[in-house]
Parts: structure tokens; sequence; C-alpha cells
């Protein structure tokens, strides 16, 4: 995730492993399970659903001398219908044992779902997840448009430091697998906002105890739970430090093993005392200098579209193909 235009994971090429950060740019398919080039076509009249014959022909040969035991004979009926019995099987068996192979259980969705989301951030490029330009429509206060622009993107990285150490320690139950950052700014580039995707080492059951929590006990709008930016030289987000955060949003997603996020600031550089979670800073109403700069609406409206991206990603890379 090196540059704008790389893969996701791909930033530091064999430094971070080949093996772990693959290139692909679409979801991963497995092979559909070879076939017999000719397969066996088992007689219509000895097939399961042709009617049995009324009984079957056995014959004794006649024995050569008394006390010699007399040995079976199968007819050509009886002989055909066990074939059909061994094809049968051999079918039966080879259909399961494909859709195994194929991963086509009718109760795979979900899971598969689940799973593939945790592969995006080294198997998706950075410009599906984060793209160049974000359209917000109604997305500003009063439902005014915006348009955001990304100026930086972070390299792909572990969560050492990239968190305070609060939060760190609430979200440590989940793991940390790899964290994407990006930074944009508005079309007036007076505001500066951070998004960025948590990729963790959690199950289903581990993601909705966590939501659970966070919503629980509304750790949330907690200002001491607040992410932290990326700010990269040579930007507007240059000074975009921790005492420039003003407004944020955290969400934690059931249905993929991430922790969505966006932190805003002035592009200015100005240093913050009162912090606002986003949620309060949209509401109608709201009179707290990061309310009236509309920062509650870039740390939101930003956040719910890289959301719904990510979705639509996870949709695309698990549709089978037709």
């Amino acid at each position: 995730m090196g540059s704008a235009t790389g893969a996701v994971g791909s930033s530091r090429g064999a430094a971070e492993g080949r093996g772990e950060h693959g290139s692909a740019t679409r979801a991963w398919s497995p092979q559909a399970p070879a076939h017999p080039a000719n397969p066996t076509v088992p007689d219509p009249a000895h097939s399961w659903s042709a009617a049995p014959p009324a009984r079957p022909v056995v014959s004794f040969a006649e024995p050569e001398a008394f006390g010699e035991r007399p040995r079976l004979r199968v007819g050509p009926r009886t002989a055909a219908a066990a074939a059909c019995l061994v094809l049968g099987l051999g079918l039966i068996g080879g259909a399961v044992t494909g859709s195994w192979l194929t991963g086509d259980g009718t109760d795979a969705g979900p899971a598969n779902a689940f799973s593939t989301a945790g592969t995006l951030w080294h198997n998706v490029p950075v410009d599906d997840l984060f793209p160049p330009t974000v359209q917000g429509t109604g997305a500003g206060p009063g439902g005014a448009d915006r348009t955001w622009t990304r100026i930086a993107v972070a390299p792909d990285s572990g969560c050492a430091h990239a968190f305070d150490p609060l939060l760190h320690k609430v979200l440590a139950p989940v793991g940390c697998r790899r964290l994407l950052r990006a930074t944009y700014t508005d079309a007036t580039q007076s505001h500066v906002t951070t998004v960025g995707l948590l990729f963790t080492k959690a199950d289903p059951a581990a993601m909705t105890a966590l939501a659970a929590r966070f919503r629980d006990e509304h750790l949330a709008a907690r200002a001491d739970l607040m992410p932290r930016p990326y700010a990269a030289d040579g930007t507007a987000a240059a000074g975009f430090g921790d005492r420039q955060r003003a407004s944020w949003t955290l969400s934690v997603l059931t249905d993929a093993p991430v922790v969505a996020y966006a932190v805003s600031g002035w592009a200015d550089g100005r240093t913050v005392d009162s912090p606002q979670p986003a949620a309060d800073a949209v509401r109608s109403g709201a009179t707290t200098a990061p309310a009236q700069a509309g920062l509650g609406n870039e740390a939101q409206g930003l956040a719910d579209r890289i959301e719904r991206r990510l979705r639509k990603t996870v949709g695309t890379a698990t549709e089978k193909p037709s």
C-alpha cells in the first residue's frame, strides 16, 4: 500500500513477504475439480430409476459328485445391476467431493464473506478501498455535497503506536492483522480527515462481542478512545497530529473482521481543546467549533462511504461465476 495506485499491502514488496501479500486484484476462487473426459453413462435399463427385475436369475451347476458344494452362477442382469450400484456410488461420492473442493455448500455464504473480507488488505488495489476521489452527496452540513481528495496513503502496517494506549487496550481482544489508512482533504483544503480500516484476527463471535461492548458502554463517544490521524509531509495534512483532532467516529463491524474509523481536523494545524464525536457534532443545533465547521460531517461522511466500498468489495469478491 506504499503508493496510491499499487495493491494494498504491496508497498513493502519482498520486505513484507510475498507469501502473505498477494498481488491479485480479484477474489480467489478455487479451481473446479477435474472431470473424466469420457464419463461412463449407465444403461437406463439398469439405472436406479428403472423398475427392478422381479427376481434375480440365479442358477446352480449340477454337482460332479455327492458332497461337492454347488457353485453360484450370477446372471447377466444381476451383474449389470451390481455394476450400476458401484458406478452410482462413485458418482455420488465424486459430486460430494467436488462440492467440498469448490466451496459450494449451501451454508457457507456468510462465513465465506466474513473470511473473504479478512483478506482484502493484501489482494485488493488501494484505489478500491481508498479511492483517489470520494463523492459525498448530501454529506455536508444541511445536506450540502462534499468531495474529498486523497492526499496521502500510509504504508500498510501493524498497530504498534497507531492508537492511543487506552484504545489499543480496548481493541486488543480482536487482535491486529493489518492497519490501512489514508488521509483526505475537502475541496477547499480547509479540513483534513484520516480514515482507517483495522483488519483484525477475530472470528464473528469476537467481533460481535466487541461491537456490543462499544454500544453498551458508549465507547465510541469517549475522547480518550479517539483514533490517531495520519499526517504526511508536503501535504495539507502535514500538521495533522494528535492535538489537532477535532471530531471522530469508530465502527466495529460484525459481518467482517474490520474496525472502521475516521478522525478530522483543520488543515491549518490549529489545536483543539474539546474534540467532539461526529455523532454529536452532526446533530441539529450543535454549537461547538467542530460542529460549526462541519468537521463531524467530514469524519462521519467519509467513514460511511469507505465502509460502503468495503462491503461492496466483499460482495464482488464472493460472487460466484455464472
